[in-house]
């Protein structure tokens, strides 16, 4: 009876909600200029970002960057700096494609919990329930480095839905993994970690990667871990679809989200941004690590790989349009994609990350008031993340203020993206999409 309960206030609560991808009754507009003043916003304050990028281009810090602000639907700062090339000394231009990486996440949990609200799985289900190689997870007791050899505990119980989506199934995450056994155990079984050329699908990876030893018993740490790339190959078994089918039909067309792929068409190849790393005093090229993945990933290969964790490619409005649909409470332009409960779900705190002033939900980093007491984070709720090659984003439901920060670089040395004002000077190790937050958020 309890059960029955249960399940049915969860169908009523979808059903006053809307479920994913449906007409709307409400109906906020695509993102559209607008004047800082219009917005209730400091012309003169978001100026400031131009001296932080300018100073960050002449000094050597990043080769080039993209930056924008919108606030209540409207985009009151979009400007590029720099290069987007350094071997052909191609400008940047604001609409230019970058390798978003981690930015993915936010992402495939969207289109994991879409498929939630429509009933497909409860989030505490084993996700052998779909991939039954999952079935008997064992879990990393002893290694042996000479021989390349290891032992195993049976995992104390299965990796569920909600431990994919909080990096707390014990997964590793094989080339950026922090343990040097995972890291080996992975290569040796040829997991797929990030991108690749090579003509690998999600299903051949996920599979392989299912019968590998875990960090620790799921649901016991968090751990950053390739628990996305799972869930990309589950949407896969539950829409019948490839995923970069799924994330085409119901998320990107919908939301007009024309410049995001997982592999650029010819005609937009040329507008992808050059991964650069700092080499004698200067930027060059960056290929790609040995032995893992060639950096021109997005336009060349098989282009057979989804990754889930990692694989998209897209621009400062693309991924600005992608987080106003959460500011407008899962709706854009007239469509549904999320339900507010199913939202406040999502940002409500899943996993202890060992913070006070940040937690974990579904599909962000959340900022707590413990955060905001740090100064220059944002307002309580804000959600964040990044990529690997240097990109960032904010969104700030109390302000309804969205920053977006795009480079494309490996192995930076210095880069604050900050300006010489004094009055920064006193955080000199925050994160690009920190400083960009702690101006806006003076610019009201």
């Amino acid at each position: 009876m309890r059960y029955f309960a249960l399940s049915l206030t969860f169908i009523l609560t979808l059903s006053l909600t809307l479920q994913a991808q449906t007409p709307s009754g409400q109906k906020s507009p695509a993102l559209s200029p607008g004047s800082a003043k219009s917005v209730g916003m400091s012309a003169e304050r978001l100026a400031r970002i131009d001296a932080m990028a300018e100073s960050a281009v002449e000094g050597g810090d990043v080769p080039g960057v993209v930056a924008l602000v919108a606030r209540n639907g409207k985009i009151v700062y979009h400007k590029a700096f720099g290069v987007a090339d350094n071997t052909t000394g191609r400008e940047l231009k604001k609409d230019d494609i970058f390798r978003i990486a981690s930015q993915t996440k936010a992402i495939t949990s969207t289109a994991v919990m879409m498929l939630w609200e429509e009933g497909h799985f409860k989030l505490d289900d084993p996700i052998s329930k779909w991939i039954p190689e999952f079935k008997h997870a064992q879990v990393l007791d002893k290694y042996n480095f000479t021989a390349g050899t290891y032992t195993t505990i049976p995992a104390k119980s299965e990796i569920t839905i909600r431990q994919l989506l909080t990096h707390s199934s014990g997964l590793g995450y094989g080339l950026i993994d922090g343990d040097e056994r995972i890291k080996l155990i992975y290569k040796q079984a040829g997991i797929t970690d990030l991108f690749t050329t090579e003509s690998v699908t999600i299903a051949d990876s996920v599979k392989k990667l299912a019968k590998l030893p875990l960090h620790f018993h799921p649901g016991d740490e968090y751990r950053y871990s390739e628990g996305l790339d799972v869930l990309g190959y589950f949407i896969e078994i539950l829409s019948g679809m490839t995923f970069e089918e799924f994330l085409r039909t119901r998320l990107f067309e919908p939301l007009g989200m024309k410049d995001t792929y997982f592999y650029l068409p010819d005609n937009k190849a040329k507008r992808l941004v050059t991964v650069q790393k700092p080499e004698d005093g200067k930027w060059v090229k960056y290929t790609g690590q040995p032995d893992y993945y060639d950096a021109d990933y997005p336009i060349k290969g098989a282009k057979t790989f989804f990754s889930g964790g990692a694989g998209l490619s897209s621009t400062a409005y693309d991924y600005a349009t992608f987080l106003q649909m959460y500011l407008n409470g899962g709706e854009l332009n007239g469509m549904r994609f999320l339900s507010r409960t199913t939202i406040a779900t999502m940002m409500a705190e899943q996993m202890d990350m060992g913070s006070t002033t940040s937690h974990y939900g579904l599909a962000f980093g959340v900022l707590t008031k413990e955060g905001v007491a740090v100064g220059g984070q944002g307002g309580d709720g804000t959600f964040t993340w990044g990529g690997y090659f240097n990109s960032q984003y904010f969104a700030d439901p109390k302000e309804n203020i969205i920053g977006v920060i795009l480079k494309q670089t490996r192995y930076q040395n210095n880069d604050d993206t900050s300006c010489s004002l004094s009055s920064w000077s006193f955080r000199p190790s925050m994160t690009s999409v920190q400083v960009l937050n702690f101006k806006v958020n003076r610019c009201s």
